[in-house]
């Protein structure tokens, strides 16, 4: 049923009998009253419809003389007039039992103005001009856009604006003309009038962004009504400075009348929406980031000259979403080595494309771009460490980066514990790979680690309000993964399962706490250090942490537990090869300290040597005339019927010698405490303190501080110098020492097989062998790392320094009863 007044029947008597929508029948009886008694009612019914023609002169002319003004007695007779008080019900259109059709009014009298707006613009159709309304706009893709890249592609995103004030803007779609957005967003509109114009940009890292066309729509094309009526358009772009063809997008708008209410409501949900997503482009703890991007930047290979001089002064940008992060410059060179390493936090409704790009730094301009690339990190799995070679486009050169996502949070996650189940299968199918009969397969693939990072306890306090923020980080070797932050709290439950790949079953796990700073980077909470091989596989344990230096006990312990499963065949191989270097590991300043400790270490191997070179005077001297008569008979004995197999054979049985020894050491005494070494780092960190007091003076005097860094370079190098020696020698006393009873037995069966093969074999043909491998090994292999396999043996050795940093600690609770804490 239709609504509508007029008080001028005959123009609405012709308006109607001309109007197609109304049955014939109707238009012919309308037509007729026009030239027929005025006084004279329509029928309530007939066979199509009822029409009825209610006159609103006298009604209109009573509210105007009761009250109101001139210009508000207008305004309701043109809004009477523009959509009316006649009723019309028709099969043709669907209306209901009621009579209504569709839910349009069926009078005018007791409306407001404002109702009477609302009204109009909602059945009218057409957009009034002074109402307001809600845009819906479905951007949907893209085709043919324009080449504004190197590549031959373009990263396209659109800003939509309103009468000057950006409403929206669309994400970017990397590295493609036809991209497909199937986004969605809404607009309040206050002016219908004013047209909605459409900036199509490429985006590049940097650098401005490129115009790649513009449209403008007329949001009064559109059709209103009560429900979405969508509207697909296809806008052609264009743009004034050129007459290219840009290509044309894809929208779907819906325009949808509110009264004014609603749109205040709208409006400030929008603004709201807006301010939250804005908010979640900053960082902090206000908001929970959803994952770790923790990357390696390790060199970059055969980069592009920009300089005059055929070099470049690179350096690299990456980015992820909000989060940015930029390397130091490398100096004069195209094969630039960073070693750095940094993490970006990932975000809900946040792009996944990490882009990279390497600038060359210039002194007094503008820096020029080298090269750059992107990565999409949905596509990496999560929870491992990957190794890429990156190749810039343009063959602007190689970016070698290690790249890990972990940190994620959500139960949904295979790493939470939570969703965790134990398969028996899983254990035999580990051992059948790792069994005796895959030896030869795959001998990179030494083993399998499993860590369970259950809980922390009594952590220290960071924060200002007596709580920290912990987040838990592995690392093997070069293979780093972290858990989520848990907020404001010192006792910190993660939950979380990992698992290592084992290329060396003598490498060290490192588990390190942190707490999350907004403002900057994390700060150590503890950490200690487990050497795979002391791993007690499936053992729920609490571990003390440490300080940095893993000397000192640090505040609090955390719950692990591990597994571990490894080939011995492939294990023994990967012994005798060079060990994998670790990327990060920071190299050792020069300390006084350090440099004395180190001298001291040096000083006890030499004199051991100077001992025994005395005992072996003193029998040249006949001081002990028993012991010289002895050691000449042994000589005479042993120089008479020695055999070269019986040079190994001697050191297999000062082997069994120390193993008695040790087995019989650790039966009649107890293990060695922490405390006997806890607080020897004492002097060492007073040192240090005067070390740095000593290096803020000398800022102020930077003529002098250059030259006491030359002094402190030679020093430095003394000092590592002296660290080798001084673990070469402790490496080799423990590997007597059945330190590493792994490593120990490996060399008894070393020995013997040696042994043996000099027993049978004359040494001539090992000579003539050694020789052929040495001289052939480059032809065989020339990509071979040259290597000394009794060093790399050693390298599994750890020296007495680590032997302490990697002594466990007794938990707190244990020592708060012992006798010195009593005293």
């Amino acid at each position: 049923m239709c609504v509508f007044s007029s008080d001028d029947e005959d123009t609405f008597s012709e308006f109607f009998g001309n109007c197609q929508l109304l049955p014939a029948a109707v238009r012919k009886r309308l037509m007729d009253k026009k030239h027929g008694d005025q006084s004279s009612s329509v029928p309530e019914s007939s066979t199509h419809g009822t029409t009825s023609i209610p006159l609103t002169n006298q009604n209109n002319n009573q509210q105007h003389t009761s009250g109101g003004s001139e210009d508000d007695y207008h305004r309701r007779r043109s809004r009477e007039s523009s959509f009316g008080a006649v009723t019309m019900e028709t099969n043709q259109r669907g209306s209901g039992d009621d009579g209504v059709d569709g839910g349009f009014p069926s009078s005018t009298q007791g409306m407001s103005l404002e109702e009477m707006d609302e009204r109009a613009a909602r059945f009218s159709g057409v957009p009034q001009p002074g109402n307001f309304y809600r845009l819906e706009v479905h951007l949907k893709e893209g085709k043919d856009l324009a080449v504004r890249d190197w590549s031959g592609s373009s990263d396209p995103y659109i800003r939509f604006k309103i009468n000057s004030k950006q409403v929206y803007k669309s994400k970017t779609i990397v590295h493609n003309l036809n991209p497909r957005w199937n986004e969605v967003f809404s607009v309040a509109i206050e002016d219908v009038t004013k047209p909605l114009h459409i900036h199509v940009f490429d985006y590049d890292i940097g650098t401005s962004d490129d115009p790649m066309g513009n449209a403008k729509f007329d949001l009064m094309t559109l059709k209103t009504s009560d429900k979405s009526r969508p509207t697909e358009v296809k806008l052609d772009l264009s743009d004034d400075t050129t007459d290219e063809y840009l290509g044309y997008i894809v929208l779907v708008f819906s325009l949808i009348p509110v009264n004014e209410g609603e749109y205040a409501a709208f409006n400030l949900r929008l603004r709201r929406d807006n301010e939250a997503r804005s908010g979640s482009q900053r960082k902090g703890k206000s908001q929970t980031w959803i994952g770790v991007v923790t990357i390696t930047l390790l060199e970059g290979r055969n980069m592009v000259p920009m300089d005059d001089n055929g070099l470049s002064d690179p350096y690299v940008k990456f980015k992820l979403g909000g989060e940015k992060w930029k390397s130091r410059v490398e100096s004069k060179t195209l094969n630039p080595k960073w070693m750095e390493q940094f993490d970006l936090r990932m975000y809900e409704e946040q792009s996944s494309s990490l882009e990279i790009s390497v600038w060359d730094k210039d002194l007094g301009s503008k820096d020029d771009i080298m090269g750059r690339s992107h990565i999409d990190v949905a596509t990496l799995d999560m929870e491992q460490t990957h190794q890429l070679s990156i190749e810039l486009e343009d063959n602007a050169g190689t970016l070698d980066i290690l790249l890990t996502i972990s940190g994620t949070v959500g139960t949904e996650n295979v790493s939470d514990l939570a969703n965790y189940k134990h398969d028996p299968n899983l254990k035999r199918e580990l051992c059948l790979k790792y069994g005796l009969l895959n030896s030869f397969k795959d001998v990179k693939d030494v083993g399998w680690l499993q860590v369970k990072v259950i809980r922390a306890q009594s952590l220290q306090a960071a924060d200002i309000g007596g709580k920290s923020d912990p987040f838990c980080v592995l690392e093997l070797v070069n293979a780093r993964l972290q858990t989520q932050t848990v907020y404001k709290t010192l006792h910190p439950e993660w939950g979380k399962v990992f698992t290592f790949q084992i290329k060396d079953i003598h490498s060290v796990l490192e588990v390190t706490v942190y707490d999350e700073d907004k403002h900057g980077s994390p700060e150590f909470l503890g950490k200690v250090a487990i050497p795979i091989l002391k791993v007690k596989c499936g053992e729920r344990r609490p571990y003390t942490l440490k300080d940095k230096k893993l000397k000192r006990r640090a505040k609090g312990s955390i719950l692990l537990e591990l597994d571990f499963i490894y080939n011995d065949i492939k294990a023994a191989v990967r012994t005798f090869n060079p060990r994998e270097d670790k990327y990060m590991e920071q190299e050792q300043r020069f300390k006084i300290s350090v440099l004395q400790n180190n001298l001291s270490r040096v000083s006890n191997m030499v004199t051991d040597i100077v001992s025994v070179g005395r005992f072996i005077n003193s029998c040249f001297q006949w001081d002990s005339k028993l012991r010289t008569i002895i050691a000449f008979v042994a000589f005479l004995i042993i120089v008479w019927n020695f055999q070269l197999y019986m040079a190994p054979l001697a050191i297999l049985m000062l082997f069994t010698w120390k193993f008695v020894e040790q087995w019989i050491v650790s039966s009649y005494s107890k293990p060695p405490d922490e405390d006997d070494y806890e607080d020897s780092s004492g002097d060492e960190d007073e040192a240090e303190e005067k070390d740095k007091k000593k290096e803020k003076k000398t800022e102020s005097k930077r003529s002098f501080k250059e030259k006491l860094q030359a002094i402190e370079r030679v020093c430095q190098t003394i000092q590592n110098t002296l660290d080798q020696v001084a673990c070469l020698g402790e490496r080799i006393k423990n590997t007597f020492n059945f330190t590493v009873p792994w490593l120990s037995f490996m060399a008894i069966i070393v020995l013997c097989v040696v042994t043996i093969v000099l027993y049978f074999i004359p040494l001539r043909y090992l000579l003539l062998a050694w020789g052929i491998n040495k001289f052939t090994k480059k032809i065989r292999a020339p990509h071979a790392i040259p290597n000394n396999e009794l060093l790399d043996f050693l390298s599994r050795l750890p020296s007495d320094t680590q032997l302490k940093q990697y002594r466990e600690l007794r938990p707190e609770l244990t020592r708060t009863d012992s006798p010195k804490k009593r005293k």
